[in-house]
């Protein structure tokens, strides 16, 4: 039986930015998260936001290293439901 794995995308940042920078991974593969939980710091021309989880689950898989330009819409991380 495998586990259902859920692809979680980059929020839209707002103000018509569509990119940022992936400062750092809060939480990593292997860690559970709840919904609300910090998962990455990414910064924008304006302000250093944090991305929260949309749901709980498992952290499968990060897509994207640190130091990485992410575009709105963009997976992020793979969660599994655990």
């Amino acid at each position: 039986m495998s586990a259902e794995h859920v692809d979680m995308h980059v929020p839209s940042f707002g103000h018509g930015l569509g990119e940022a920078l992936l400062v750092e991974w809060v939480a990593g593969v292997g860690d559970r998260v709840e919904r609300g939980d910090v998962i990455a710091i990414v910064e924008t021309d304006k302000a250093s936001t944090e991305i929260v989880a949309e749901r709980g689950g498992r952290i499968a898989e990060q897509s994207a290293a640190a130091g990485t330009i992410l575009k709105s819409g963009d997976v992020l991380y793979r969660l599994t439901a655990a």
